[in-house]
């Protein structure tokens, strides 16, 4: 692969890599970093990701090898939201958060996610499972779908219930969502980006926030690369329509279980 092709596909995959390191830490500012330390070891040593089955994965490949040596970059808490994260995160097998975010959110196969982490497959799909298991005992609570699609809330309902989270309500506009969520109030919010009257899910979501306080948000939408652009806040968990129940299992349960997430602004 030409030098050229190579950074070609680094770029297309960095949006790809800055979402799942953000989805780790909780944080935009800490994710990127962790990317950009990662372009900075490339640039030093490009066969770290021309001798991997795929650009995408020796790039994903490089960053475990930076995260596996600096460990969980949490600040350390002794209140609040990121310290329950903390308490929880402490108690998950090593290692099983990470190979569920990338075989679910960043859908790379059991085989890829045993490469990027460098281990073998068998161990991989033990993780897989175990993280699960580990994270769907550790929390419920209450969701809040906004999704203007009647089939889709519906498909996102029964996700969430199989779960064990009780639904408080379904809104299909800005508005509506703000009135469910004043009623109760949600511990996790499941937004689609695009809303039936034309409102944003996006301004719903901020609403709610500055007037519930921080909590985790889960945004959907068919045109993810639009969002992950790093030139504005951008939330910790997107998942890209169409999903598939996995991604949505996964991500519910890993924001519910780290208990905040940054989230767009408007």
């Amino acid at each position: 692969m030409t030098k050229g092709d190579l950074s070609q596909a680094i770029g297309a995959a960095l949006p790809y890599l800055r979402r799942y390191a953000r989805a780790l830490t909780g944080s935009q500012t800490t994710g990127d970093n962790y990317a950009a330390a990662t372009l900075e070891a490339i640039l030093a040593d490009r066969s770290s990701a021309e001798m991997a089955s795929s650009p995408k994965v020796g790039m994903f490949r490089v960053f475990h090898g930076i995260w596996a040596t600096t460990g969980a970059p949490m600040a350390d808490e002794t209140s609040g939201a990121l310290a329950k994260a903390q308490d929880r995160l402490a108690k998950l097998t090593a290692n099983s958060r990470e190979a569920l975010l990338l075989h679910t959110i960043e859908e790379f196969s059991l085989d890829e996610v045993a490469e990027i982490m460098q281990i073998d497959r068998s161990e991989a799909q033990q993780l897989v499972t175990l993280a699960r298991q580990e994270m769907a005992d550790a929390v419920s609570g209450r969701v809040l779908i906004i999704e203007d699609e009647a089939i889709i809330a519906m498909d996102l309902e029964s996700i969430v219930a199989d779960l064990g989270h009780r639904v408080t309500g379904v809104a299909r506009t800005r508005s509506a969502a703000v009135d469910l969520a004043g009623k109760e109030t949600p511990d996790l919010v499941l937004a689609d980006i695009q809303l039936a009257d034309n409102s944003s899910g996006i301004d719903a979501v901020n609403d709610i926030l500055k007037s519930l306080g921080n909590r985790p948000v889960i945004f959907i939408t068919a045109f993810p690369e639009r969002l992950l652009t790093g030139e504005r806040p951008e939330p910790a968990f997107l998942i890209s329509k169409p999903y598939s129940e996995d991604q949505v299992r996964s991500a519910v349960s890993q924001a519910m279980f780290f208990s905040s997430t940054e989230t767009l602004k408007a």
